[in-house]
């Protein structure tokens, strides 16, 4: 049997909502049947595929209106609201994707799993909030957020002001072996929004815990649990750049993973950005010195999956 290259794609923002329309459930849905076209089309390639997307605009929008209604309604716990943005994320993907897979004749389930992800009590990220969640702000805005309900607000990445929560790094994917069965005769969208993170307790329960996972770092635990071939981290632009938006940008084409070390240690890659793609690439061929990982524009993935364009990153 030919082997059909096994691929997991981390959905950026930009592939879920534009930054030019209301955020609402039926814009969202508008952005996300585009990128489902561009999904079908790597389907139809022959790649088998697993999708992991972002949260962090729709979680921040399930807790501010919760919070905003606690007097009328209890507010849901920061882990139900995660697994609630999964819910309908991938509700929107699975519907929009199955549509598109449909109109070119090509015949493969998609299906939604709620995904839980153990995280560490103790991770050092409960300490140090930094993953962005809801909207941008401004600086003034952010001020009165964190007089107001105690946020911590921080500056993301020359785009505005934005809630920042813990994003403890990912250890297991619980629900895996179900991914694993699903796998061959499904298109599977799991690990939505980084997963739903839960600690264990010592009984071996699990606990919802108050933090958003990146879903780049989940998406490259996926990759390495399932052997993916590769691992494809779509954002808004093309290539991974070095002084970004200076005179003198590079933007590049690949990186070894000893260059790709040299950079972030020099500070080219912003935390709330490019940074844990960066570093989920280097994760991935650090454990699969054979394999790649991409960083590219959803609008040119199937050129970036031909080596064409993008920033590969390999072991050496």
């Amino acid at each position: 049997m030919e082997h059909r290259p096994r691929i997991v794609i981390a959905l950026g923002g930009n592939a879920l909502q534009s930054k030019d329309s209301e955020p609402t459930a039926q814009a969202q849905l508008e952005v996300v049947r585009q990128t489902c076209e561009q999904i079908a089309e790597i389907s139809c390639r022959g790649y088998e595929m697993a999708l992991v997307h972002g949260n962090g605009p729709q979680v921040g929008r399930i807790l501010l209106a919760s919070e905003t209604a606690k007097d009328v309604v209890p507010p849901m716990p920061f882990d139900v609201c995660g697994a609630m943005s999964q819910g309908y994320i991938g509700y929107h993907l699975q519907q929009a994707l199955s549509y598109a897979l449909n109109q070119r004749n090509r015949s493969i389930p998609v299906v939604s799993l709620t995904t839980q992800m153990v995280v560490e009590r103790d991770d050092p990220a409960f300490q140090n909030p930094s993953k962005p969640i809801g909207p941008f702000c401004t600086e003034e805005d952010a001020r009165k957020l964190e007089a107001a309900k105690g946020y911590t607000m921080k500056e993301d990445a020359g785009r505005g002001w934005r809630r920042v929560v813990p994003s403890p790094l990912p250890r297991r994917i619980v629900e895996i072996g179900a991914v694993r069965q699903l796998w061959d005769e499904t298109i599977v969208i799991t690990c939505g929004g980084g997963g739903i993170p839960v600690a264990e307790n010592p009984d071996g329960s699990l606990e919802g815990v108050a933090a958003v996972i990146d879903k780049d770092f989940a998406a490259e635990l996926l990759a390495e649990q399932v052997h993916a071939d590769m691992l494809l981290i779509l954002t808004e632009v093309e290539k991974v750049a070095i002084r970004f938006g200076k005179p003198d940008q590079e933007n590049l084409s690949h990186m070894t993973l000893k260059d790709a070390a040299r950079y972030v240690e020099e500070g080219h890659f912003a935390a709330g950005s490019m940074l844990p793609k960066v570093l989920a690439a280097m994760k991935f061929v650090r454990a699969f010195p054979n394999k790649r990982a991409i960083i590219s524009s959803l609008d040119k993935a199937i050129p970036a999956l031909a080596g064409e364009t993008g920033t590969q990153i390999t072991f050496a």
